[in-house]
């Protein structure tokens, strides 16, 4: 299995925090990953995106086909996070979570190392992991927006 955490891209500060969209830059940066993401993906790539209105259009750069799932949502937990996505016993899918920090940075350090750590992710960024058939876990990519 292959599982790309990908944290959305920069939002407008606001209330109510669900609603917050997208800032011009955070548009463009959300492109930039998608194109790069996109010329990468194998086809039947499952993405999954929290409710929240950043990480809905963020994910919407990629593909207008994405579910919404609660679990990876603003008030989500690593291991909750990992378990919708399938983690890591999902075959040969590749699943790609659009959240939010501080959980997606638990969840590759969970996903990684076995134990939740407080890593973080710029907003725009990407890890990109893979479980090989042997346990083995491996980091394919690690890539920010500028980067892309």
């Amino acid at each position: 299995m292959e599982l790309i955490l990908w944290r959305h891209a920069e939002a407008h500060d606001g209330s109510p925090d669900a609603e917050r969209k997208l800032t011009a830059k955070g548009k463009r940066h959300a492109k930039r990953v998608a194109n790069w993401l996109r010329k990468r993906l194998p086809k039947g790539v499952r993405i999954v995106a929290s409710p929240a209105a950043r990480t809905q259009r963020t994910a919407r750069e990629l593909s207008r086909r994405f579910e919404t799932v609660a679990e990876v949502g603003l008030s989500a937990r690593a291991e909750g996070l990992l378990k919708a996505a399938g983690w890591p016993d999902a075959g040969d899918t590749t699943v790609v979570i659009v959240g939010h920090q501080p959980t997606l940075g638990e969840a590759a350090a969970l996903a990684l190392t076995g134990r939740a750590a407080p890593w973080s992710l710029q907003k725009g960024a990407l890890i990109w992991i893979k479980s090989s058939d042997d346990g083995d876990v491996i980091l394919i990519a690690a890539i920010s927006p500028d980067l892309a």
